[in-house]
């Protein structure tokens, strides 16, 4: 049996130079901050055709906010990336995590049906001892 899908498909886009995403100095405690792109686009690795999705990022920053600007120049990066969906989440809170190191921050990837078949992937992260303050 063939294999259509390589390592090299699955690997695609993971570790692409992105835009960085700027912070500035967070100045209230225990909030939650929603930021959504609702025309997110990307690549599919294997057909060259294009994903289109709304992410959506929810976070409770810790020392540090998510700059908006930035953090659109970073979206806007993955426009000719060849990467699968379930890696966009998770790169999404890998950067955003690295970036902001928030207390806790769940991504989610809505993407449009293809094929019959819609998906829905979320990733979350927690900073340890968080919750306890």
């Amino acid at each position: 049996m063939k294999r259509e899908y390589t390592d090299e498909h699955a690997a695609a886009g993971i570790d692409a130079e992105l835009p960085g995403i700027e912070t500035w100095p967070n100045q209230f405690p225990d909030y939650e901050i929603e930021i959504d792109v609702p025309e997110f686009t990307s690549i599919c690795p294997k057909t060259g055709l294009p994903d289109f999705g709304v992410i959506t990022v929810n976070y409770v920053p810790d020392k540090l906010c998510l700059e908006l600007k930035s953090f659109k120049m970073y979206t806007v990066a993955y426009r000719n990336l060849g990467i699968f969906q379930e890696n966009v989440v998770n790169c999404f809170l890998r950067d955003i995590v690295k970036a902001c190191k928030p207390k806790r921050i769940t991504v989610t990837g809505d993407f449009v049906p293809r094929g019959g078949l819609g998906s829905r992937m979320v990733a979350r992260w927690e900073k340890k001892n968080s919750r306890g303050k």
